[in-house]
């Protein structure tokens, strides 16, 4: 069974990336400022020599720096490191008290083994609240079916998702979209109904990733072997709903709650004298 199943808190190798952009002790200072200028992803490098971690360099650093300068001159080399066995929530403490936004983390060594960053620390708060919405659901499940289900992780074709939710909101698929952008996206839950793929939770996700040309997504799968007749299936016979193309993108104004809130502001102002 997957970790996070057995509500184990997070730990920093598991979330952290692995394929890491470094850069030399004897760079020269004009090339590293050129690569942090020209990139959208980078405001600092780790300085490696061998794997092996001497400094870290940031567009700070380079501020008062002559173009001519090798890195090793103006790194910071008062370094502080994450270990891929160090739980998320420290790592977050440490990233939020010292005001930096990534930890370099290293081995026993001291090698280079990846880095966390804050968007990564949030990412993992994120998911370690949907094994939780899943327990959930397979609960229900079993109780209204009497049927046993198996709970996966797995990456899912969007082409084969149907959606079980006819409508989605404008304002919140831009949010869902930035999510993706920046990798904050919770998976998708999905039930495998004997090869039928039933999207459960996720629709703003999925039609996000659809528009960003995005084929699959990670997702946890609740799967049965043998058909079932299950109530989100019938609602999404009863809506006409058999692809991703079927879901209505509506605009935040036409919200319900939007609309209710118009209505009592409205109510409110035609008694005032």
């Amino acid at each position: 069974m997957d970790e996070a199943w057995r509500g184990n808190k997070p730990q920093v190798g598991e979330y952290m990336t692995q394929d890491v952009v470094t850069v030399s002790p004897d760079a020269g200072v004009a090339d590293v400022a050129r690569r942090i200028a020209e990139s959208d992803n980078h405001s600092g490098y780790p300085v490696c020599e061998r794997r092996r971690v001497e400094g870290f360099i940031s567009a700070r650093d380079l501020l008062l720096a002559a173009d001519d300068e090798p890195i090793w001159k103006v790194m910071t080399t008062d370094l502080i490191v994450a270990h891929p066995e160090m739980k998320v929530t420290d790592a977050a403490r440490v990233i939020l008290r010292s005001g930096i936004q990534k930890l370099p983390v290293v081995d026993d060594a001291g090698n280079l083994v990846g880095i966390i960053s804050n968007a990564d620390v949030i990412r993992s708060q994120i998911e370690r609240a949907t094994p939780e919405k899943v327990g959930k659901l397979i609960r229900t499940l079993s109780n209204i079916h009497g049927v046993d289900f198996e709970q996966t992780r797995r990456t899912v074709p969007l082409v084969d998702l149907i959606p079980t939710q006819g409508r989605v909101y404008a304002d919140e698929l831009e949010g869902r979209r930035y999510e993706l952008e920046h990798g904050l996206a919770e998976p998708l839950v999905v039930i495998d109904n004997a090869g039928t793929l039933l999207l459960a939770d996720g629709h703003h996700r999925v039609l996000a990733a659809d528009r960003l040309d995005i084929d699959e997504m990670d997702a946890y799968v609740i799967e049965t072997a043998e058909p079932i007749d299950l109530g989100m299936a019938r609602t999404a016979r009863k809506e006409g709903l058999s692809s991703l193309e079927d879901i209505e993108v509506v605009d935040y104004a036409r919200h319900p709650l939007v609309e209710t809130t118009k209505r009592l502001q409205a109510d409110g102002s035609s008694g005032e004298e």
